[in-house]
């Protein structure tokens, strides 16, 4: 693996190297740090093979220790934290529990756990209301102390993407709603994963569209007044910012910190520390922020403040920040804001199966029977999908069979993530969307035939390829009656691929009944998942 590694002049003169934290560090998506003390680090891995959701799993807790030569050592993988849909931890309230946040699996919402040995036992959800009203790409902090929590994400009352907000605890298990921080912290772009020090009064935060913002960079803000949208103006820690993207600092020490990197906004994330122990370069003094604004209500123009009254077209961003494309409004009253003021485009993470590499694709657009090529695939908004009535998607990489993917199934404020099958002798393909008629092998339903010739099309247009069609079944039921049926229907895809111009010589069949299940039978779910037919790529 290629390991991240910067080096820059500071003022002194001296050079500080960077380096990635070796053995918490993997190919996938590494963020996230959070110090709990006693040489541990936790921190949340996307997308890895060993997750408990697999390579789409969006994040998992992992786990990092510090031994006494002062080296990380190999990640570990804390299921005992962790569900199939999204996980992080916050932090420690006390000595002994631990906050984790999940979301797309049985639990959704802020969890206690409690620490036992080794070992994170679960202990209860807390309540926490408005939580589920924050969208996007939800990341914080509990602040030391265990008083506050510290939360980016979006809501109706941010001022743009994800905004910064705070929630103090009201009792045992009770939190209060979320406050915005308020225009000095938050901005148009995005200001993410919050690291807040009580005692210090000073919030670092990460953003794209602060003065100087490369990418997304860490910036520090002092707290200035008794409310919490009294901040001074945000600036950038010079020290550890790149031109790729940092997010989400945690301080190990007073001397010491942590943070994730990437070298560009699209790429994967390490986590990253300095190779030595430094002098860490804050800031000591903090101007005031601009006057305070009001969050957008009903569009754009109603929320922010024009520079002038002529109708020309006027900067409202620095035009440093390039993180994201500036924006520019209108000073005419009619004035619209466009989809890229609204929603981020589509983030692709197209994988290789087998290997979990990522891939170089393409991507069409299927409205009805008629196929688009899309030209910027960095620029995909959903909703301009939507409004055009695009049916489906289809995702195409050399030497790999196609996917298609429904409207519904691509995700607007993360990464959709697209597993594709290589097409070499022993791959094997899923035909999820192809149905039979109850009890026998007779095809059903128009998603069964569109799946089925699009197949035949990639098939005609690789006349090299040489597949098995293996049908299968539950276990309930006579075992024999099972394994005929199961031919049957492989026979059935079979017949209707040679329609469609397949070659006969190119195509086998076998019918294995319930002998390979990939699902437990004891629920209805898992038998589901039973019945089922696959492509084994033989030449």
């Amino acid at each position: 693996m290629m390991l991240l590694a910067f080096c820059f002049t500071i003022a002194t003169g001296l050079a500080q190297e960077l380096k990635s934290l070796s053995g918490a560090n993997s190919p996938q998506d590494d963020q996230n740090p959070v110090w709990i003390g006693d040489n541990v680090l936790l921190f949340s891995r996307a997308f890895h093979p060993n997750n408990l959701g697999g390579v789409t799993d969006p994040g998992d807790i992992w786990m990092t220790k510090k031994n006494e030569k002062g080296e990380w050592e190999e990640a570990i993988h804390r299921a005992d934290l962790s569900t199939d849909g999204y996980d992080f931890a916050l932090g420690l309230e006390d000595a002994l529990t631990l906050l984790v946040y999940h979301k797309g699996s049985g639990r959704n919402g802020m969890y206690q756990y409690s620490k036992f040995g080794t070992d994170w036992n679960f202990l209860r959800q807390v309540n926490f209301p408005g939580l589920e009203d924050l969208q996007g790409q939800l990341l914080g902090r509990v602040a030391q102390g265990g008083k506050l929590i510290f939360l980016s994400g979006k809501r109706t009352d941010s001022y743009g993407n994800e905004d910064i907000f705070v929630s103090e605890k009201t009792g045992v298990i009770d939190w209060s709603i979320p406050v915005n921080l308020g225009s000095a912290i938050n901005t148009k772009g995005q200001e993410m994963s919050p690291y807040y020090n009580p005692e210090k009064q000073l919030l670092y935060f990460s953003s794209n569209m602060h003065e100087g913002a490369e990418g997304k960079d860490i910036f520090i803000a002092k707290k200035t007044g008794d409310e919490w949208k009294d901040w001074s103006k945000p600036i950038k820690w010079e020290q550890i910012s790149s031109r790729g993207s940092e997010v989400s600092v945690t301080f190990i020490s007073d001397t010491e910190v942590v943070w994730s990197s990437t070298t560009n906004s699209d790429g994967f994330a390490d986590l990253m520390t300095f190779e030595t122990i430094v002098p860490l370069e804050t800031p000591q003094e903090f101007s005031p922020a601009p006057p305070a604004i009001l969050p957008p209500k009903q569009s754009v123009s109603e929320a922010m403040p024009v520079a002038n009254t002529s109708d020309s077209i006027s900067p409202i961003f620095p035009r440093t920040a390039i993180g994201k494309a500036e924006i520019q409004l209108s000073q005419l009253d009619n004035t619209k804001p466009t989809v890229e003021e609204k929603e981020p485009p589509i983030a692709w993470l197209v994988i290789d199966a087998k290997n979990n590499k990522r891939l170089d694709f393409t991507i069409l657009l299927k409205e009805g029977e008629i196929e688009k090529p899309v030209n910027k695939i960095d620029s995909m908004y959903l909703s301009n999908l939507q409004s055009k009535g695009v049916d489906e998607v289809k995702v195409m990489s050399e030497g790999f069979f196609p996917k298609y993917l429904k409207i519904s199934d691509i995700k607007s404020n993360d990464k959709t993530v697209v597993l594709m099958t290589k097409v070499e002798p022993g791959s094997v393909l899923l035909l999820d969307n192809v149905n039979f008629k109850r009890g026998t092998s007779e095809l059903e339903g128009a998603e069964t035939v569109a799946s089925l010739t699009e197949l035949a099309h990639f098939l005609v247009e690789n006349p090299s390829v040489k597949i098995r069609i293996n049908g299968h079944t539950d276990s309930v039921g006579d075992p024999g009656l099972n394994k005929g049926l199961s031919l049957e229907r492989a026979g059935s895809v079979r017949d209707f691929l040679v329609e469609k111009g397949v070659g006969f010589e190119n195509l086998r069949i076998s019918g294995w009944g319930g002998t390979r299940p990939i699902a437990s039978n004891a629920t209805e779910a898992g038998r589901s998942k039973n019945r089922r037919v696959e492509l084994e790529v033989i030449q």
